[in-house]
């Protein structure tokens, strides 16, 4: 069983769903510590009503960006902390703290990779960006986190139709319930059973073993 660490900043859906497929055990794993960047944030709420462990570490706190990295790269190796899943945090983490958790933090972003992605892409505003577009086809990517924005190994991409009528918030509700709430408990259980293998920078599902 894997031990398991949350960074947040918000409502945390994508949180409530891992923690739901852990509930029916389809994740060998646990949620130990739901770390939010701000007060009030109601994934706080759902991690505490669990249980969990949580704590706020405030960027207006700290003097630079490498002691907020290094105090929170520290609260995670303090509890050994075998993977990190961004649940809807809304910071940029330096390398080094990249670096302490290399290949060991995932990420979900709402539209698929390597379209709409990067700075200035978060939240509503990829949804937006994908309505001005005209694109037909969006979804959501599960990747591995690297010190470049979206920029990481892949794991895994599903589509969601974009519909003639939709507003940005229509389409940001419906990525959320076709393929984010799907995909993401799904990456966070192949990282539990050791089935993420990468090599030059793409990631291959190793099959079980019969």
């Amino acid at each position: 069983m894997i031990k398991i660490g949350a960074l947040v900043s918000g409502g945390g859906t994508n949180l409530q769903a891992i923690l739901d497929a852990i509930d029916k055990g389809e994740i060998d794993g646990q949620v130990t510590s739901v770390v939010s960047s701000r007060e009030g944030a109601y994934a706080l709420e759902r991690a505490a009503s669990r249980g969990i462990e949580t704590a706020v570490f405030s960027k207006k706190d700290y003097a630079s960006y490498q002691d907020y990295d290094k105090d929170l790269a520290d609260h995670f190796e303090a509890r050994g902390i075998d993977l990190i899943v961004y649940a809807g945090f809304m910071l940029i983490l330096g390398p080094d703290f990249v670096d302490r958790f290399k290949n060991k933090m995932i990420n979900i972003h709402p539209a698929l990779i390597p379209s709409f992605c990067g700075k200035g892409y978060y939240g509503l505003h990829v949804h937006e960006a994908v309505l001005k577009k005209g694109v037909k086809i969006t979804g959501a990517t599960v990747h591995f986190v690297t010190a470049e924005c979206d920029a990481g190994p892949i794991i895994l991409q599903k589509a969601v139709e974009v519909r003639d009528d939709d507003t940005p918030e229509t389409l940001q509700r419906r990525v959320m319930e076709q393929a984010e709430w799907i995909i993401y408990p799904e990456a966070v259980k192949l990282f539990a059973q050791g089935r993420l293998d990468i090599k030059d920078g793409i990631v291959k599902i190793k099959e079980i073993k019969k």
